[in-house]
This record gives structure tokens, sequence and C-alpha cells, in this order.
């Protein structure tokens, strides 16, 4: 484990590795490592097609969820951005930019919109012209929450990791202990250490396939409690982005959702999720087997 951040995989511009590896990306994932995605793109090409402005820019993005899939695959999803226009401002309609990367460099982006316009209302706007952005698919065009997968081809992509969690418990669906131990977890709770999560099957809900992937979903906690009598730890997730499990990750039409999730020591989970297409609220609850890590 690393106190900084480190580079662990780079690719070029056709996304073939030239640095670091994949397998060393999957294994600080695993452990629970925070993921940011160091990306090189030229102005006129990308954020203003057909500027005279050839400046090249540095762009890092944050990875706030991170998905293991099979045990093999890793991808991030931004879960806090709003479309910008760098230097100048906003973009022209309030929405959650959920773009997705994989460890190849696929990209996608889901984006609900929040300004409550319906679809007979919005103008979509017209697509620019940029010869290095290939989008594969478009799903739930003139909908309030429109989704598609692509690839851009940056200069560079350079896949940075924070490997400095611990895992200190874990346990099965029904909260029977399989490593580390409940105390362990709540002293580093009582000394104000920092939770991160990683659940089991949390998407499994959102598949139409009857052979379930096997996943990890990793996300960052906040408010936590201890029940003393109970002896049942209780925490607060950070916002989240759920999309059905697959190899690589992408969104398809109503493949995924948002929200946040109470998590219980015993594996249940409270889930409070947001139909990106209606933006309305569904509380729902699942089991799940769950490591805890610490910082």
């Amino acid at each position: 484990m690393n106190q900084s951040w480190q580079s662990v995989l780079t690719l070029d511009c056709e996304r073939r590795c030239v640095e670091g590896s994949e397998e060393a990306l999957v294994v600080a994932i695993r452990r629970g490592a925070d993921l940011r995605i160091y990306t090189e793109f030229f102005h006129d090409e990308h954020l203003e097609p057909g500027s005279s402005n050839h400046e090249r820019v540095l762009e890092v993005s944050e990875f706030r969820v991170t998905y293991l899939l099979d045990d093999r695959w890793v991808a991030g999803i931004m879960t806090l951005r709003q479309p910008i226009m760098p230097p100048v401002g906003f973009g022209p309609r309030p929405s959650m930019s959920f773009f997705l990367y994989n460890q190849d460099g696929q990209q996608a982006i889901g984006r609900p919109f929040l300004d409550g316009q319906s679809s007979d209302q919005v103008v979509q706007p017209p697509e620019l012209e940029m010869p290095k952005y290939h989008q594969w698919d478009d799903w739930d065009a003139g909908t309030n929450a429109p989704s598609h997968n692509f690839v851009y081809d940056f200069e560079t992509y350079r896949f940075c990791v924070w490997d400095d969690w611990q895992e200190v418990f874990s346990h099965d669906a029904d909260g029977s202990v399989i490593a580390g131990s409940l105390e362990d977890l709540v002293e580093h709770f009582r000394t104000g250490s920092e939770i991160k999560l990683a659940i089991r099957g949390l998407c499994d809900d959102l598949s139409s396939d009857e052979s379930e992937l096997e996943h990890e979903v990793f996300i960052q906690t906040g408010p936590s409690y201890y029940h003393t009598d109970q002896r049942l730890f209780v925490t607060g997730t950070h916002p989240l982005v759920r999309v059905a499990p697959g190899i690589p990750l992408q969104y398809a039409s109503r493949n995924w959702d948002f929200g946040w999730l109470m998590a219980r020591t015993d594996g249940f989970v409270a889930r409070s999720l947001v139909d990106p297409q209606s933006l309305q609220f569904h509380n729902s609850k699942s089991q799940h087997a769950m490591r805890w890590l610490v910082r």
C-alpha cells in the first residue's frame, strides 16, 4: 500500500498499454484504492471543435465509485460532476455527468437532467464534429436521462490510485463473520477513521442476464453509528451510480440508476434510489456480503 497517488496503468491514444499493467490496477481496486484518471486532449478537437486554439489541455477526473467485475475488470464512475465548459462556465442545462471509464479506455455517459423539463420541451444540443469521438450507440435520446457508450481518443490515459485503505472486517449476506472483527471496525470508527464499503452483488437486480456476473461496488461512507447494545454498526454512503454488471461496464436503456445506501454489519442495505427518467425516489432493501475498509 502507498501513501500518495501512484500511476499503475498508462494507455496511449490507441488505448494500448505503455506503462504499468491492468493487473496492477485490479489489485489496487480490489484493496479499495481510490481512483483518478489523467488524460490529455487539444482544445480545438474537444472543447471547441473548429476553434483556432490548438493548445493541449490536461485533465484529471475523480471516480468516486469503482467496480470490480468478475474479480478481473475495473471500471469507475464520476458521481459528483456537473457539466462545465472550461474555462467559461457551466453547460446550457443543469444535469449530472455520470461519466464511466473502463480499464481499457472504453467510456460512457449517463446524463440525468435536473431542470424538470419534459422531453417535448427540450431542444437537444446539436452534435459537434469531433473526429476523435467515436459514439457506439444512443440510449433514451430525447428523454430526461439519455446515455451512450463511446471512446474519445485521448492523447494518453493514466490510471492513478491512492492505495492506503485497510480491510478490518468482512461478512456474508447474513452478517456471519468471514474475516476481521466488528470490534476492530468500531475502534477505528471511534478514532475518526474514514470508512469505505465493498458491496458484493449490489447491482444484480439491474441485470436482465440470468447468469449474474460477480461484482463488488466500492463507495466511501459519511455518517456512521454504533448501537452498543445490539452490537450493530450502521453507515450512510456517499451518492453512487448503479449499472447492470458487464464486461466492459456499459450504459443501456434503463439498466442504471443512482442514489444513496444505508448499510449495516448484519448484511442489511436500505436503498434510496432515483429513477433517472422521472427523478422520483424509490426505497427498497436487500442483503449483501460486504467488506469494511478504514483509513
